[in-house]
């Protein structure tokens, strides 16, 4: 059974189906395998008509290109292949050599360089349209059609992430990125209390890892990424009690009142690292609870 999506047959008949999508000859062939990869060649035109004008950052232009070129050379697509000594067009061994018209490539090796070849540029093609769509969903709101996307690329995001270090700091960005857009539908008071209710899940969750990391580690720098996003959220949190109404401001102040939780714990576990109290073995949505400093005898 041939479960390898990019095997050599299922690879050969992508390339077929990608040339015929693209205004190539027909290959009047059918097959078994048709259903599933023209699903994916439907979904590449779908993404390249769907990009938008969005200019695609150089440095990841630079990273693909090398990527490909690295590719190519790996793979050998575009190179024929080394012409057997004293081989005529039947395979036969001849006296006069290599035929005057120059190396011929068996079909075989051809269909499969033209199919490396296409997945290729499918994947480059691909990669090029989602960079675009991520980038315009930046601003989406709830409701907006890339918002979605959006909150895609955020948890490819953490998947990515290569420490809770990293992670937990990626959360507190989220949370800002829901503060900007609770800003936006203000007056939408479902709408406004749920993107607050994610704002306080991505608090709790980056502060979480950020404490944990740092008492794991006796390092504190995972308390002063607490402390700065704390400063400069409580802030803009705040801002969003101005001309709110009662139910809005309500739902504001227990917002509030997670960021004051969090910089007392940031404060309790920094003073509890500075003086060497031992761990205390329990958490709770915001990460370890602080030991008691020793007292002097």
């Amino acid at each position: 059974m041939d479960s390898n999506l990019f095997s050599r047959r299922r690879a050969e008949r992508f390339a077929q189906l990608l040339d015929e999508a693209n205004g190539g000859r027909r290959h009047h062939v059918r097959s078994r395998v048709d259903d599933h990869l023209g699903d994916l060649v439907g979904l590449g035109r779908q993404l390249g008509a769907a990009a938008p004008p969005v200019e695609v950052d150089a440095d990841f232009r630079t990273g693909l290109r090398a990527m490909l070129v690295a590719t190519v050379e790996r793979e050998g697509v575009g190179t024929t292949a080394a012409p057997t000594a004293g081989a005529g067009p039947a395979g036969r061994r001849t006296a006069a050599g290599p035929s005057p018209r120059g190396p011929l490539v068996p079909p075989v090796t051809a269909r499969r360089a033209r199919a490396r070849g296409a997945i290729l540029v499918g994947v480059a093609v691909g990669a090029v349209a989602v960079s675009g769509i991520s980038a315009a969903s930046e601003n989406a709101i709830p409701g907006d059609a890339l918002y979605g996307m959006k909150r895609s690329t955020e948890r490819a995001q953490l998947a990515l992430a290569s420490s809770d270090l990293g992670r937990g700091q990626l959360f507190l960005d989220f949370a800002r990125t829901r503060l900007a857009e609770a800003s936006e539908v203000r007056g939408d008071r479902a709408a406004f209390e749920a993107i607050l209710d994610d704002m306080d899940e991505d608090t709790r969750q980056g502060v979480q890892l950020l404490t944990s990391t740092a008492v794991q580690r006796t390092d504190a720098a995972g308390l002063d990424a607490v402390d700065t996003f704390v400063t400069g959220q409580r802030r803009a949190v705040a801002a969003l009690l101005d001309g709110a109404s009662r139910a809005e401001r309500d739902r504001t102040r227990r917002s509030l009142t997670l960021l004051d939780a969090a910089e007392q714990r940031s404060d309790a576990l920094r003073a509890a690292l500075t003086c060497g109290a031992p761990q205390t073995g329990t958490t709770d949505a915001l990460g370890p609870t602080a030991g008691s400093c020793p007292t002097d005898r």
